[in-house]
């Protein structure tokens, strides 16, 4: 069952498939739980995902992190941040057809720095494709960088 602020994922999540910049493109991600400092979706692997091999593209890989961590970490209230450090380590590959689970979870939200890490796997047998995390800096006091989310 969904956490408290499942629904600030489910906001965010449309706002990019809706945005007009390079954030659409995770609009096949669908989000199914989270909240808490959680969030967690999964997607199906299509041609337009995969790199020349025939295989999940590492460059969207690194975006879902980047994203899906945001998004967890904004369920508990805290301000989105821009990105200090992003890491991703690719593991196995993923084909046209798989589907992927995606769960990112905070670590840490302090008043200036936040810690985050995100797992992508097979959900027909959990094989784990990738691991990746980042840290964020929160702290800013301008109301103008809320990203639309306050009300």
């Amino acid at each position: 069952m969904p956490g408290k602020g499942f629904d600030i994922i489910l906001k965010i999540a449309e706002r990019c498939r809706n945005y007009n910049g390079f954030d659409r493109v995770l609009n096949m991600i669908q989000m199914v739980d989270g909240g808490d400092g959680r969030a967690v979706g999964e997607f199906t692997v299509a041609p337009e995902h995969c790199n020349r091999q025939g295989t999940l593209h590492g460059g969207l890989i690194s975006t879902i992190v980047d994203n899906v961590t945001s998004y967890g970490m904004m369920s508990k209230g805290s301000h989105p941040g821009v990105t200090a450090n992003l890491s991703v380590s690719f593991i196995a590959p993923a084909k046209v057809g798989d589907v992927v689970q995606i769960e990112a979870t905070t670590v840490r939200a302090g008043k200036k720095m936040a810690y985050l890490d995100c797992v992508l796997k097979l959900k027909s047998d959990g094989r784990i494709l990738a691991k990746g995390g980042q840290v964020k800096y929160i702290q800013f006091d301008d109301e103008k960088l809320d990203f639309g989310m306050k009300k």
